[in-house]
């Protein structure tokens, strides 16, 4: 028989819960709450408990995982352990914050506690949509709404306060359509070269001071979409441009060095999720440092659901980044364990707190 948290970690494993397919997860979690004692709620497939009184504490992860790809070579829905390593999709991104968090959480329910603990466990984290940009917005704005917030992702307890965000730029060129053969007689504009010459025009683009922890703001073309047929200009040429932008930048002044540089037309795709940055002194830092001794105190250069949090928050949880989205994803039993220990830690920290420091 496994341990509970294991247990825990395998049941969470083995539902599978693709983004935008988490129904079952959802009903899982809050099965599982409910028959701890909790008292919970569903804002879709959004799942929302609390626990204990005094300072108010998020505790935030996701459900959801990226799909799995034909490089896995176990079972991705299959909890594996061998030795230290856990493999299962979802293992270490981030169904190990998930596990810890609810241990956390279900401890605060038993014990009562030194904060008021509101856990949400969210949805299509990975693409975005009903997840935490639906209902971070309704627990917001009911009375005695969360001080600060804690997201769990893999960071090896590592302490992130600080995170990029990110702008999508479409580069759009314009051209004329005609058979290939006769372009060059005709004068036809061919907006695949107009776009080529654009995205060599971009290379080592001046986008302003730089941060910190995050460094400068970054900028990489992603997707490029053109004609379809091998003998025909097509009349349009495209291309996204993915901007990590740091909490100093003017998204406009972003948009304008672009434009200084191309000729294509450039449209606003996406400028919603925003960079976020945490106070060190903030009672959730402070408390995630005490929780965590000797944890590295970084900026992160990869997007999360902090991005739509409006309260002072930093993202720390068990397991490591650079698993996260491969093949035979895992985490380690030693990392799992860890992580249910530092948040109960960090319940704890924060509540100490609270009272005398900045959320």
């Amino acid at each position: 028989m496994l341990p509970p948290l294991l247990e825990l970690h395998r049941r969470l494993v083995e539902c599978p819960s693709v983004s935008h397919q988490e129904g079952a997860i959802a009903d899982l979690v809050e099965g599982l709450l409910h028959e701890a004692g909790a008292q919970v709620e569903r804002i879709g497939d959004n799942v929302v408990a609390r626990a204990g009184s005094g300072p108010g504490l998020l505790l935030n992860s996701h459900l959801d995982t990226v799909p799995s790809t034909p490089a896995w070579t176990r079972d991705p829905w299959q909890w594996a352990q061998e030795g230290d390593r856990i493999y299962g999709l979802g293992s270490n991104d981030a169904k190990a914050s998930v596990a810890g968090m609810m241990v956390a959480f279900e401890r605060v329910l038993r014990e009562g506690g030194p904060a008021s603990v509101t856990l949400l466990l969210v949805p299509e984290e990975e693409t975005g949509g009903k997840g935490m940009e639906v209902a971070w917005p309704e627990l917001a704005r009911r009375p005695g709404a969360p001080l600060a917030a804690v997201v769990g992702e893999p960071t090896g307890l590592d302490l992130a306060i600080a995170q990029k965000g990110l702008l999508i730029l479409e580069l759009i060129a314009e051209g004329d359509a005609c058979h290939s053969a006769n372009a060059d007689a005709q004068g036809a504009r061919n907006p695949i070269r107009q776009l080529a010459r654009d995205l060599v025009a971009l290379e080592g683009i001046d986008l302003g001071a730089s941060h910190g922890r995050l460094g400068v703001t970054t900028l990489q073309p992603t997707v490029l979409a053109a004609g379809e047929r091998r003998n025909m200009v097509p009349p349009t040429a495209s291309a996204y441009l993915d901007l990590r932008t740091h909490p100093g930048c003017d998204p406009e002044e972003l948009i304008a060095r672009v434009e200084q540089r191309v000729e294509a037309r450039v449209r606003v795709h996406s400028n919603r999720l925003q960079a976020r940055e945490c106070p060190e002194d903030a009672a959730i830092a402070q408390a995630a440092m005490a929780a965590s001794p000797g944890c590295r105190v970084y900026g992160s250069r990869t997007l999360s659901d902090w991005a739509y949090l409006t309260i002072p928050a930093v993202k720390i949880g068990p397991g490591r980044t650079e698993r996260s989205h491969t093949s035979d994803e895992f985490v380690l039993v030693s990392e799992l364990e860890a992580g249910a220990a530092f948040y109960q830690r960090l319940i704890r920290e924060f509540a100490l707190r609270a009272k005398r420091t900045p959320s």
